[in-house]
């Protein structure tokens, strides 16, 4: 693998526009809706990892993960970072966007409470 120019790097982030570029690799982080899902996630992407022999920089705060991709060999960003990050951004999809917190809003009426009868 060669390493991309920055040029090609631009061009390449177009097509994961989740990503960014963090010095001499692109990294992303992904929001789960709890820890295990999170932990799923990273198993996913291990075993994608081992497959394609690239692995990623992981970093793991509860429900957050962060990936960080470089290629070493070629000593910067090559196109095999952007391969993992396009089966990541699959992989995430089917977990779903995180849930949104309660809203704690006066004028949001709540349901009604329903009572058993004694």
């Amino acid at each position: 693998m060669t390493k991309l120019t920055e040029s090609q790097i631009e061009t390449a982030l177009q097509a994961v526009p989740e990503w960014g570029e963090s010095g001499d690799a692109i990294q992303r982080t992904f929001q789960f809706s709890d820890f295990v899902k999170a932990m799923s996630f990273v198993d996913r992407v291990a075993q994608a990892a081992e497959q394609n022999r690239h692995h990623p920089d992981i970093l793991i705060r509860y429900n957050k993960v962060t990936l960080t991709l470089s290629t070493h060999d070629a000593g910067g960003i090559s196109m095999k970072d952007f391969e993992l990050a396009k089966v990541c951004d699959q992989y995430f999809e089917t977990y779903g966007p995180p849930p949104l917190p309660p809203s704690t809003s006066p004028s949001t009426p709540s349901a009604p409470t329903k009572r058993r009868k004694a």
